[in-house]
């Protein structure tokens, strides 16, 4: 499923966007999308890390290992 929305950035944001769309041979919708994607991930992961050190589980394997249990189940919806 996909949502039409209105958007604004400035020229050079823009102008770099479609660059490295064009680049990837994707549309500027589609690169947004992923980078938007992506950017949401690491906020995820990063605010996972945090919790897994003040929890004491600095088992980075350990650490890992839920973070890639979580992308898999992200990449089966």
């Amino acid at each position: 499923m996909t949502a039409k929305v209105t958007l604004s950035f400035s020229d050079q944001t823009i102008a770099d966007a479609r660059q490295m769309a064009e680049r990837e041979g994707v549309s500027l919708s589609a690169w947004i999308d992923k980078a938007a994607r992506e950017r949401a991930l690491r906020e995820i992961f990063t605010a996972h890390a945090a919790a897994v050190r003040r929890a004491g589980l600095d088992d980075e394997a350990r650490a890992l290992a839920d973070e890639e249990d979580y992308l898999a189940s992200r990449a089966a919806r």
